[in-house]
C-alpha cells in the first residue's frame, strides 16, 4: 500500500516472519526533511573530506561510484528513522522503489555495503558533532 500525502509518504507492508505471524511496518518520511538531512550531510562531508585528505597515507581506492558517500550516509541516517529490522530491507524495498527520485543513481545492495564501510568514520564524526543534545549530567550506557 503505498499512499501519498502531499510530500510526506506513508508506507506499509505486511510481512509474515519465522514465526508465521504477521509484522506491519510503516514509516512516514518527508521528502523536504531527508533533503534537510542530505544538505546537512554534504555540508559538513565537503569540509570533512577537506581536512582529512591531506593526512591520509597512501593512495585512496579509486573505485568510482555512482553514489557519492553523502548520500550513502545520508540513507544510512534515514534508516535508522524507519523502523525496518534490516538495511537490507529498507535499501531494496524502500530506498530502490520509493526514493528513486531523492537518490536517481542507486547502486546494488552488494555495492551499497562496500560504500558504506568508507562512510562509517564520516557518519561517526557527523553525529557526534551535530546530532549529540546538551548534557543534562545524566547518561545512559
Amino acid at each position: 500500500m503505498n499512499l501519498k500525502v502531499g510530500k510526506v509518504r506513508k508506507i506499509g507492508y505486511i510481512k509474515l516472519n519465522n514465526n508465521k505471524n504477521i509484522t506491519n511496518f510503516s514509516m512516514n518520511l518527508s521528502d523536504d526533511k531527508a533533503t534537510e538531512i542530505f544538505c546537512a550531510v554534504d555540508d559538513f562531508y565537503k569540509a570533512f573530506k577537506r581536512v582529512l585528505d591531506p593526512a591520509l597515507l597512501g593512495n585512496a581506492p579509486k573505485k568510482p561510484s555512482k553514489m557519492c558517500t553523502s548520500e550513502v550516509i545520508t540513507i544510512m541516517i534515514l534508516f535508522h528513522h524507519s523502523g525496518f529490522r534490516t538495511m537490507k530491507g529498507f535499501y531494496i524495498n524502500y530506498v530502490k522503489v520509493h526514493m528513486i527520485p531523492l537518490f536517481p543513481n542507486t547502486v546494488s545492495y552488494n555495492r551499497f555495503v562496500e560504500l558504506m564501510q568508507a562512510a562509517n568514520l564520516p557518519l561517526a564524526v557527523f553525529v557526534k558533532n551535530h546530532c549529540m543534545g546538551e548534557s543534562t549530567g545524566i547518561s545512559f550506557i
